[in-house]
């Protein structure tokens, strides 16, 4: 391919955003630089696009950003879904530059446009998707990652994230698209007194957090102390309007973290899973002593949480942990109260924790496993919605810290998450416990489960290449062993009988309850690998998993050399 004649088009062409021009000015008697750039289309799939800020057709600019919208756009003209989209953005850099190119696009190819006037959260736009009956939503974020990256996910009508089907069909009109010359472009201000951009009034976002606060289980948090960090992302305003709902009376907010920065200050990785980003908000913990910290990430779709650890300091609670909990805690709370309903159902991922077994089995709930994503778990309510039970569902988590108890939206939802822990966290608190006493319980009563994750990073232009060898390599001669346990089973969810759509996933099953999973990253040159074990103690478990992640990374290892 030749990168300099792109690299001399875009010079001549993307006059629009100065930035880009600056950048490739800056690279262009650099060739590695500039093939990074412009040796692949940044990739767009079933996570939408997700890739570094900056210039050239590997890259998130306004150019990529009209060129995904063009093929949305024509995928929904060529469809008889409505011709409406909703459009939302967090704090990214460039967030709400992308969102205003994306309505322009959209408007300018007859799709009517509801777009949110300021930041909000992942879950508020897939609530405005079926609140106002539209065809696709879009939400300018890159969730968790660093501050360079800004992505596009795309939502269809029912407001999950875009099926495979739906993501191929999107992907071939972009491929038809050329970012310069095939794109319908309008005048924002424009569209906006013509009708054909509407701005989403309040009501819409009241709406949405009155439907979270609907499905309270119902416990008192009157006595409640609460630090709450956004990351300087979009969970603020609904966050804060619920816990005024909910009566939660002490809620102290990190201040660093407060206002949205898509520079992210005081978290290069804005992630509450990770214990750098949590730092601002567990040193305020030691001033405040709150009962619970929670953190949500830019986009308000993943929440995490501190509590402490009886020895005068925080402990950060897991994915897999708050999933159990929130799961047993909502078993319990129905049951005792009544509401539960027919034949329940709880679902979960495919790598989060085996201990939701034992838990759903000891209140006679249907568990479900998924493939890795929460589009597949809204999947799923939305099959319960098609057979008239929607109440059926009463939760559904994913190891990365993803939760939801309803049916109002159909992607992970920290605003609800928000909610179900501090309602938990009181309703222990009054029993004289810990969040974390009660992580202690509950392994003690279904076994000592523990799960870690491992996150490998094939950067550069041969990156996807290697990753696809390794899987290669994987399937064709699979270990006999790992970590000294035997593998009794390969289970390749590309090509085995699984009840679920193909996908390229290997989960080796190995003898003492334990298993390694491998996925590629949907979205990123990035392999995980999800590992799970259990023990009959602590002790046990901790050191079975410590054997386990040595034994992966070196599997790893000696499988990129090959």
């Amino acid at each position: 391919m030749d990168y300099q004649a792109q690299l001399d088009r875009w010079l001549t062409q993307a006059g629009d955003d100065p930035d880009l021009i600056l950048e490739l000015n800056e690279i262009k008697n650099d060739p590695p630089a500039v093939s990074d750039r412009f040796y692949r289309d940044l990739a767009f799939g079933t996570g939408g696009l997700r890739g570094v800020i900056g210039a050239g057709t590997n890259r998130m600019n306004i150019y990529t950003v009209r060129r995904a919208t063009q093929g949305l756009a024509d995928y929904l003209n060529a469809s008889d879904l409505p011709k409406s989209a909703v459009i939302a953005f967090d704090s990214r850099i460039k967030g709400q530059l992308f969102a205003r190119e994306t309505a322009r696009v959209l408007a300018a190819n007859g799709v009517t446009v509801h777009l949110y006037p300021r930041l909000e959260p992942t879950p508020a736009l897939s609530w405005a998707v079926r609140y106002f009956g539209c065809g696709a939503g879009v939400c300018v974020t890159a969730s968790h990652n660093p501050a360079k990256y800004n992505g596009y996910k795309v939502y269809g009508a029912d407001g999950c994230q875009i099926t495979p089907e739906a993501a191929d069909k999107v992907l071939a009109a972009i491929e038809k698209t050329d970012c310069f010359d095939g794109v319908k472009l309008t005048d924002y201000d424009q569209a906006v007194a013509e009708g054909k951009i509407k701005l989403i009034d309040d009501k819409c976002l009241d709406d949405f957090v009155d439907a979270v606060l609907a499905l309270r289980p119902g416990n008192d948090v009157s006595k409640l102390n609460l630090v709450y960090t956004p990351l300087n992302g979009s969970g603020l305003e609904c966050v804060l309007k619920l816990l005024n709902k909910m009566g939660v009376p002490d809620v102290t907010v990190v201040p660093a973290q407060k206002d949205p920065d898509g520079n992210f200050p005081t978290c290069p990785y804005p992630n509450p899973e990770v214990q750098e980003a949590m730092e601002e908000g567990l040193r305020l913990c030691d001033k405040v002593h709150p009962d619970l910290l929670i953190g949500t990430d830019p986009d308000c779709d993943r929440m995490g949480a501190a509590v402490p650890d009886g020895k005068g300091g925080y402990r950060l609670i897991t994915g897999n942990e708050m999933g159990v909990l929130l799961l047993d805690y909502l078993c319990r709370t129905r049951a005792a109260k009544g509401t539960m309903p027919e034949a329940p159902v709880a679902v979960t991922t495919i790598v989060s924790t085996d201990m939701a077994t034992p838990i759903a089995e000891h209140y006679g709930v249907e568990l479900r496993r998924t493939l890795t994503g929460f589009k597949y778990i809204g999947e799923q309510i939305g099959l319960l919605e098609a057979e008239g039970h929607k109440e059926r569902y009463i939760f559904g988590f994913e190891e990365s810290y993803g939760y939801l108890s309803g049916a109002h939206v159909r992607d992970k939802d920290a605003v609800n998450a928000v909610m179900l822990a501090c309602e938990c966290a009181a309703w222990y608190a009054g029993q004289g416990m810990t969040l974390l006493d009660a992580v202690n319980a509950l392994y003690k009563k279904f076994g000592f489960y523990r799960n870690g994750l491992i996150s490998i990073a094939f950067e550069g232009q041969n990156g996807m290449k290697a990753m696809e060898g390794l899987m290669a390599s994987l399937r064709t001669n699979p270990p006999k062993k790992v970590a000294g346990r035997s593998v009794s089973q390969m289970v390749d969810y590309l090509n085995h009988s699984t009840g679920l759509i193909p996908s390229d996933v290997l989960e080796l099953r190995l003898n003492g309850d334990a298993k390694l999973i491998v996925r590629p990253s949907g979205t990123e040159p990035k392999l995980k690998l999800y590992l799970s074990v259990k023990g009959g103690t602590e002790e046990e478990a901790l050191q079975a998993l410590d054997q386990l992640n040595a034994a992966a990374n070196a599997l790893v290892r000696e499988r990129s050399v090959d």
